[in-house]
């Protein structure tokens, strides 16, 4: 399965980009995860962050970054198979969680219950 990876990036940083780089690096763990679980990880910032600084984005926040920063998420959800939540307070996140639920996606809230399928693969 493709699994977008749905958590905090900006969310509690006061858009701080040393605090908002850690989120990003908790993020990519979980895709280690589940990488070795026999999946396709997808974090959002990986497709989102180049685009926004391609369009001229000078800053978190900005009409550009609002523009790219949540509708990539958004674009990914239809080629994902499934979302993994992980913990933390994001609004982005739990919209992403809303439209994966509209579009039936499985949707995981703990890496343990992600299934895994690496012996297979």
């Amino acid at each position: 399965m493709m699994i977008l990876i749905a958590g905090p990036y900006r969310s509690g940083t006061n858009d701080d980009p040393i605090l908002m780089k850690q989120n990003l690096s908790n993020l990519e763990a979980f895709a280690v995860l589940l990488f070795k679980k026999g999946h396709v990880p997808m974090v959002g910032e990986w497709v989102a962050l180049p685009i926004i600084h391609l369009a001229g984005s000078t800053a978190t926040g900005d009409d550009i970054w609002n523009e790219i920063q949540y509708p990539v998420a958004h674009r990914l959800l239809y080629k994902c198979d499934a979302i993994l939540r992980i913990e933390g307070a994001s609004k982005g996140a739990d919209e992403d969680v809303r439209i994966a639920k509209e579009r039936g996606l499985e949707i995981y809230y703990n890496i343990d219950d992600v299934p895994d399928i690496s012996a297979s693969h």
